[in-house]
């Protein structure tokens, strides 16, 4: 729900100011048919996007979250049940990985929770490196990957084991084996005062 009114208030300040979508595709770099399916997703895109284009649209990250926020009455508590997860289209869902939102409605939340499922190498392109403001923690709940980091790669992960980093350096895995690597992953976004 949240998503789905950050994607909106995108298209409705784009608008505003008066800017078509090859407008902005010209000011952020992204491809207009990108920016289109951005804003008419449920789902937001990966912070670093976001970031470009709130940049472009002349307007402060925080703004945007703050605006869509106002919309959404506050929950102290969000309950999430197996039957519930949401899938999410994040930056690497074009790259062999999966996202499976587990705390889609917390309204002002400074961690986002997920699952990824990690593609394996003939899917996943480990030139595609993410990185974004904030802290990551990531636990391999079943198969193997090879995590990558700031261009080293650190070995195996099997389940049980986890990684914590800070996330502005860029950062990606892939799966190994015949099954593909589930991660819970928890982001941390630095709160701005």
């Amino acid at each position: 729900m949240e998503e789905k009114l950050l994607t909106k208030s995108l298209k409705e300040i784009r608008r505003r100011k008066k800017l078509t979508l090859e407008n902005l595709a010209e000011l952020t770099g992204f491809s207009k048919g990108y920016l289109s399916e951005i804003e008419n997703s449920d789902q937001p895109p990966p912070i670093y996007t976001l970031s470009r284009i709130t940049k472009a649209l002349g307007i402060d990250i925080v703004d945007l979250f703050a605006r869509t926020a106002a919309s959404i009455p506050y929950q102290p508590i969000v309950l999430g049940r197996a039957n519930e997860h949401s899938l999410m289209a994040r930056d690497g869902t074009h790259y062999g990985y999966t996202y499976d939102d587990l705390a889609p409605n917390k309204k002002g939340k400074n961690m986002e929770p997920f699952i990824v499922t990690v593609g394996f190498d003939n899917k996943v392109d480990i030139k595609k490196e993410f990185r974004h403001e904030g802290e990551e923690f990531n636990y391999v709940l079943e198969g193997k990957m090879e995590f990558f980091y700031d261009g080293k790669s650190y070995s195996i992960l099997e389940a049980g084991d986890h990684v914590y980093f800070d996330a502005d350096k860029p950062h990606s895995a892939r799966s190994l084996g015949n099954k593909r690597a589930r991660v819970l992953i928890v982001i941390y976004s630095y709160k701005r005062l």
